[in-house]
């Protein structure tokens, strides 16, 4: 059995190893630039580790894991020019370092070649692995217009919250270890339970990545700390905020969110965090974090494997949410 660091090494030497000599190459250039820019790489990772508990030759699905590396870059990429974010992992973004229009072209192309990456997986597992993507896929979209739509409303519920972040970043983990389950040859049960296991930890992650924006450090983080408060995103912290603040810290809150004024920007992520930490937002959110990261758990113990087995994606999967499995 490989350790997560041996497989991380392989997924990036793959990665790494792509070549894109179509041409033209400056459409090219932004995606091998996206790839190479690293980041974790959570989504093949747990692809490879989910295949890794049932057969002992991860390194035969690289170009499928890769595939949902390149997709998942691919929604960076447009995330990142729809909300005018500067940085990515502490580098300039596409549309930063180019243009819109090159990061609008090359990120559909970095779709387009996520398909072909994904294609190369073996052919009796292609339509429920492509059936499985493609539904993801939409749900992704899905989730991205909640959360634009969302945008142009203050009465956003928790729930209502939950479920975009379930759509737009959940469900990617999830079926990324249900297709490693798929291509591993896991009974149907077990890769059942992966998705439903992999859905609860995005949903722990998500409000983690929430919860670090306001708390996180920026050179960690690798982007800019208090973007989320700076654009009036409806987070967590957010929603809970407007609905648990008293009269006083609700008119606050609400003139923040008034004033769109740049210069004023890093007093705003001041004052709002401070609100925050009064409310008491800070506690609710880790609290959140810790319910949906105890949740998970019910799902992996259900797959009838032992601990041993187990442990390497178990201790991944704790590192990833910097918590004790």
């Amino acid at each position: 059995m490989f350790t997560a660091n041996e497989l991380l090494q392989t997924l990036n030497q793959y990665i790494d190893s792509i070549v894109f000599d179509r041409k033209p190459a400056s459409l090219y250039e932004p995606i091998k630039y996206s790839l190479s820019m690293g980041g974790k790489r959570i989504r093949p990772m747990l692809m490879l580790l989910t295949y890794q508990l049932y057969k002992n030759d991860p390194q035969s699905i690289l170009p499928v894991a890769s595939a949902l590396e390149t997709y998942h870059n691919y929604t960076l990429l447009h995330d990142d020019l729809m909300d005018n974010a500067l940085l990515r992992r502490g580098q300039p973004t596409v549309h930063k370092k180019w243009n819109a229009n090159t990061a609008i072209l090359s990120g559909d192309s970095m779709l387009v070649f996520a398909y072909k990456l994904l294609a190369e997986c073996n052919v009796d597992k292609l339509k429920e692995v492509l059936d499985l993507f493609t539904i993801t896929a939409l749900e992704i979209g899905e989730g991205q217009q909640y959360d634009m739509d969302f945008e142009l409303r203050n009465d956003v519920a928790e729930s209502e919250y939950i479920e975009m972040i379930r759509l737009k970043t959940s469900v990617l983990l999830a079926c990324s270890m249900k297709i490693g389950a798929i291509l591993a040859g896991a009974p149907s049960e077990d890769a059942n339970n992966l998705y439903r296991f992999g859905e609860l930890i995005g949903l722990a992650f998500q409000l983690q990545d929430d919860y670090l924006d306001v708390y996180g450090d920026s050179k960690v983080f690798g982007k800019a700390i208090g973007g989320d408060i700076a654009s009036n995103k409806k987070t967590f912290m957010l929603i809970n905020a407007l609905a648990k603040a008293n009269e006083t810290q609700r008119k606050e809150l609400e003139m923040w969110i008034a004033n769109t004024n740049v210069e004023d920007e890093q007093k705003k992520i001041e004052a709002v965090t401070a609100l925050y930490n009064a409310i008491g937002i800070d506690v609710l959110a880790q609290e959140k974090i810790n319910f949906y990261f105890e949740e998970s758990k019910k799902y992996l113990a259900a797959v009838p494997l032992s601990d041993e087995i187990k442990k390497e994606l178990t201790d991944y999967v704790a590192r990833m949410m910097k918590r004790n499995y």
